[in-house]
């Protein structure tokens, strides 16, 4: 007797960020677990080059995605660069309420200013991040990133230093969850205690 091929079948994937859906073709739906999608939000944000990755938890019943990443594409910063302008850039970690996130913002001034200007911006822009990130949940702050309400927030508080012509969050990503970070660092901690030699009496 001949056996059946398996066929691979189109399963939706529920993305609740963006109150979107979006469809992964395989075997099963379970076999969707832990895979990843990039998704253009070009059209979401009307003109804002941008990509987001998100992680796909899968059951029987249902496939959800979650953010891991957002991403703005060289094309839309290079359209907002100008001429007679500085831009401010920085990359740095943070510790959200269940996350460890890297975050990159970047800045244009609306003019040419000192070294001292922009060393101003980008501290108080770390500053200002860190606060505000180590009091939210990951995606909320992927949710306040789409609707751009933490970069007019970060805007209009930078103001106070220079007005800028462009406030972003260039990158976000996930890089690990707290849980697992806290086990890390247990592990590695019982490991040197383990090696660490009694001292003698």
């Amino acid at each position: 007797m001949a056996i059946a091929k398996r066929k691979k079948r189109f399963y939706d994937v529920e993305i609740p960020l963006i109150g979107k859906e979006t469809q992964l073709r395989e075997f099963e739906r379970e076999s969707l677990n832990n895979k990843y999608i990039s998704y253009d939000l070009t059209r979401h944000l009307r003109g804002k080059n941008s990509i987001l990755v998100l992680k796909v938890k899968a059951t029987k019943e249902k496939a959800i995605a979650e953010p891991r990443s957002i991403t703005l594409l060289p094309s839309f910063i290079k359209r907002m660069v100008r001429k007679g302008t500085n831009y401010v850039e920085d990359s740095f970690f943070v510790e959200c309420k269940d996350a460890k996130i890297r975050i990159k913002p970047f800045l244009i001034t609306r003019r040419k200013v000192s070294r001292a200007v922009r060393k101003a911006l980008r501290n108080a822009t770390k500053e200002e991040l860190v606060n505000y990130a180590k009091k939210k949940k990951v995606e909320t702050i992927f949710d306040e990133i789409l609707k751009n309400s933490l970069q007019k927030t970060l805007s209009l508080k930078l103001k106070k230093i220079y007005p800028l012509s462009l406030c972003e969050i260039r990158v976000l990503k996930v890089v690990g969850d707290i849980k697992q970070i806290e086990e890390k660092k247990e592990k590695s901690e019982e490991k040197v205690e383990e090696k660490t030699p009694e001292s003698k009496e």
